[in-house]
């Protein structure tokens, strides 16, 4: 397997990329600070009232849980008015989703009318969420948003591998912000599909360039300073540029996987997929969101986020800076 890396980020003459808002649509967690243990259990975003709304008819679950997450994310980096009304630069503004079981349950349930009734029985208002890219279309209309639109589907590790393409994107000129949205529904297709009781999650986090949210008065949160995608933890942790003496406060990942305690015994690790299930492609985005969490804490160090493993096709691992 090819190696894919960003861990030139590091170099100071390269344009810097930081987090400026964040937002959560995830039961029984109502801030991102509660990522960072325990969880409240309770409270937080609600589906039942939260999913509902004349702006979100029509739409997969998927999206709607998108579409809120961004709203918060957008709001929270200053890039909203009072009535949600998008005030960025939206003709340069991308949009990178990573979702595995996005819009799986629109698929289903329109191969199962096929089946029932043939092509004539599908209805033309669902035939839009059997697009793969669905829910970043979705939110790129919400918003007139403009730039590159894409979605990633790559495993456990595309949370991470979506934030690196924003990034990437930014650094190339190719946008001058990014909306990353990891999303994964829950319904009985996806429970089905995973053998267990899926989790509604969903995580918005805005990227702008450092120098950018400097002169708008952002409030940065996190720098991503590397990132690499490899055929296992070690090699990843190389190519983003991450050393055994580098200082981190908190590593994000899995807690099962003894070989990588290893590398940073004394560092303090959080497994969100332990405490809140199986998150699939938000898992990334996610932990970006509790790495922002941490350094507005005041706590001391970088943060390491990692995804895949011994069990997955590859691992991936980025840095993040204060």
């Amino acid at each position: 397997m090819s190696t894919t890396s960003t861990a030139h980020m590091r170099n100071p003459n390269v344009r810097e990329v930081v987090v400026t808002g964040i937002g959560l649509a995830l039961p029984g967690v109502a801030t991102y600070g509660d990522l960072l243990g325990p969880l409240p259990g309770e409270g937080g975003f609600d589906p039942a009232t939260g999913l509902s709304g004349r702006k979100l008819r029509h739409k997969d679950r998927a999206s709607r849980l998108a579409l809120r997450a961004a709203e918060f994310a957008l709001h929270d980096a200053g890039l909203t008015d009072a009535d949600a009304t998008f005030t960025g630069a939206a003709d340069s503004t991308a949009v990178v989703v990573s979702t595995n079981l996005g819009n799986v349950d629109s698929v289903c349930a329109a191969t199962d009318t096929i089946a029932r009734e043939g092509v004539r029985g599908l209805s033309p208002l669902g035939l839009p969420q059997t697009s793969s890219n669905v829910i970043a279309g979705w939110v790129a209309i919400r918003y007139g948003l403009r730039g590159p639109n894409l979605t990633v589907c790559n495993g456990v590790t595309g949370g991470l591998d979506a934030l690196a393409w924003a990034q990437n994107l930014i650094v190339a000129g190719r946008a001058e912000a990014a909306v990353v949205v990891g999303v994964e529904p829950a319904s009985d297709v996806t429970t089905k599909l995973l053998g267990k009781q899926s989790t509604d999650a969903a995580v918005a986090i805005v990227l702008e360039p450092a120098n950018a949210a400097a002169s708008g008065g952002a409030r940065p949160r996190a720098t991503i300073a590397g990132y690499a995608r490899a055929r296992d933890l070690a090699a990843a942790l190389t190519c983003a540029g991450v050393a055994e003496e580098e200082f981190v406060g908190l590593w994000l990942g899995d807690e099962a996987d003894a070989g990588a305690a290893q590398l940073f015994p004394a560092t303090r690790r959080i497994d969100l997929e332990a405490q809140l299930g199986p998150l699939s492609g938000a898992l990334g985005v996610l932990q970006c969101a509790a790495a922002a969490a941490h350094f507005e804490g005041g706590a001391t160090g970088n943060v390491l986020a990692t995804a895949g493993g011994p069990h997955h096709d590859a691992a991936a691992a980025l840095l993040l800076t204060p």
